[in-house]
């Protein structure tokens, strides 16, 4: 919310949150039980000219610019090789740990994640099946089928159970500058309704 308030571009937004994040942290409980529940974030943000992937773990965090095709993030480190920006410090923190040897390639999700990121496009789950949903319609995608995606609970990404979806967001940011940027949001607690 403050990256929104407070820059007018998608970098200028991920400026503000690393900021943020690098003085302040992150944390806080995700459930407003009294189990004690917290995790790290990911972002998408996007403006009518780039987009930008964040993903974080503690203060450290990568950044990857969209280039172009589909994107999705779900409850994993996605980021692996392709690293745009990064906390000053990343590389160190993981060599200092015993993380990563300083000499093979450098991959974000693999070092700072207990996922195999090999299998994340391939393994069940939300990541892999977003991904599928995204890929197929590649080159096709209207706000009607990310608020299909967005409904699907057979894939998971709609989630039921323990943890529940409360609430999705669709927006529409075309790159000609006269045309208004249109948002879609849930006004349910059950993005399926």
């Amino acid at each position: 919310r403050l990256g929104l308030e407070r820059a007018d571009t998608a970098e200028k937004a991920l400026s503000v949150i690393v900021e943020l994040l690098e003085k302040y942290g992150q944390g806080g409980n995700c459930m407003e039980s009294n189990m004690a529940f917290t995790y790290h974030n990911s972002f998408l943000i996007a403006d009518r000219k780039e987009a930008w992937v964040l993903e974080t773990s503690g203060k450290y965090w990568a950044a990857e610019k969209v280039e172009g095709g589909v994107r999705n993030i779900s409850n994993q480190l996605s980021i692996t090789t392709k690293i745009d920006r990064e906390h000053p410090e990343l590389k160190e923190y993981a060599k200092s740990n015993g993380w990563w040897d300083g000499k093979k390639e450098f991959d974000f999700a693999a070092t700072y994640s207990y996922v195999n990121t090999a299998r994340m496009t391939t393994s069940g789950g939300r990541y892999c099946e977003g991904y599928k949903l995204l890929n197929k319609h590649k080159g096709s995608i209207t706000s009607e089928i990310m608020m299909e995606i967005l409904r699907d609970k057979e894939s998971g990404i709609n989630m039921e159970g323990g943890f529940m979806t409360t609430g999705s967001m669709v927006s529409v940011l075309p790159q000609q500058p006269h045309l208004p940027c249109i948002h879609f949001f849930t006004g349910t607690p059950d993005p399926a309704r």
